[in-house]
């Protein structure tokens, strides 16, 4: 009765409750309110019982299983509001990925190499495994969002049948060739390094019941987050119209809503010095979010009415190639300070402003 009471453990299943009570429903301006509460103790709940988890079966796993979780429950969120939703639904995928692939490797990582300079002076990660993982995201990126503004075959920024199941099984072979480097072949390399201060790497781990527990409790808990996310997407598309901003904005919304889980696990394990978990969880969001994406949504194209529209434009593009560099840039000395922080949050500023004066 005890563990009941506990709000790690009440909210999540609150929250799946509301869902599940609210969901096809319109909602008036007091249920918005009770579900948008839910929805933040949610993103609170899931943080906690990632760390539960990843204190148990250690790094990079406890990276991946957050990473993981969070995206396979986003592509079922884009595949839902695209099954639902009509022609203004065919560049949903392009938006929510490269919202996803700006705020995780722009966002997240500043934050984190921000906090982590702020405590320790300098920050310190893996070269090797983080640049491993930039590579691969780069290349993800470039294939499923840049090439299809550029080729023939198909009108508009699209690919053909045959080159969107290329672009598919790409995809899915990089994917899971990064996540048998990161935790099998060469786990060493996404391990932390330095600078660890040891405020729980001594405590005991915890059992596997707890930690079962805890596993069940994330999944709730994320499927919650999307769910409620989802909820209320139309009050967040009521107010984005009613400020003025562009409709494809309300994406950008719902992605940071999503990935919040994984941000404030990224900066709680920045301020305790472990920067190279930082950059697991957000490097290894963005690889999922397209490698498990444009599978799914080729597949899922099969049966989706309209056209499927990947390719960025040129700002986006710009944008696109300006963040590689500079991440390629922090990435490859091992360490990083204050300004290398700075400079990626000024890029995830510039992307939320051309997001709303494209």
């Amino acid at each position: 009765m005890r563990q009941l009471l506990n709000w790690t453990v009440a909210v999540p299943l609150l929250a799946i409750v509301a869902l599940a009570l609210t969901w096809g429903r319109d909602l008036g301006a007091v249920l918005v309110v009770v579900v948008a509460l839910l929805l933040a103790g949610a993103v609170l709940a899931a943080v906690h019982h990632a760390e539960v988890v990843a204190h148990r079966v250690g790094e990079p796993f406890g990276s991946l299983v957050l990473a993981v979780s969070v995206t396979v429950i986003e592509v079922g969120l884009i595949v839902t509001l695209m099954v639902s939703g009509g022609p203004e639904t065919a560049s949903l995928a392009r938006d929510t990925v490269f919202a996803a692939v700006m705020i995780t490797t722009t966002g997240i990582v500043g934050l984190s190499l921000l906090v982590g300079a702020r405590r320790y002076g300098m920050t310190l990660f893996n070269a090797e495994g983080s640049g491993a993982a930039l590579a691969t995201v780069a290349t993800l990126a470039t294939m499923s969002l840049v090439l299809p503004t550029f080729t023939t075959s198909q009108p508009g920024p699209e690919f053909s049948p045959g080159q969107l199941a290329f672009a598919a099984l790409a995809s899915l072979a990089l994917y899971v060739a990064f996540v048998l480097t990161q935790t099998v072949r060469h786990r060493d390399f996404f391990l932390p390094v330095g600078q660890d201060c040891g405020e729980d790497e001594h405590a005991a781990p915890p059992s596997d019941r707890t930690a079962l527990t805890s596993l069940g409790l994330l999944v709730a808990a994320l499927v919650a987050v999307v769910g409620l996310a989802k909820i209320e997407s139309p009050a967040i598309e009521d107010a984005v119209e009613a400020v003025g901003f562009p409709h494809s904005f309300v994406g950008v919304v719902i992605a940071m809503l999503v990935l919040l889980p994984e941000t404030l696990a990224a900066v709680r394990a920045a301020r305790r010095g472990r920067i190279q978990t930082s950059l697991n969880l957000a490097y290894g969001s963005a690889i999922a979010s397209i490698g498990l994406t444009v599978p799914t949504i080729a597949l899922a194209s099969v049966w989706l009415d309209g056209p499927l529209v990947l390719g960025l434009g040129p700002t986006q593009m710009v944008l696109l190639l300006l963040t590689v560099v500079v991440s390629v840039l922090t990435v490859v000395p091992g360490r990083a300070t204050r300004l290398q922080g700075s400079v990626h949050l000024v890029l995830l500023a510039a992307f939320l402003f051309l997001a709303i004066n494209p």
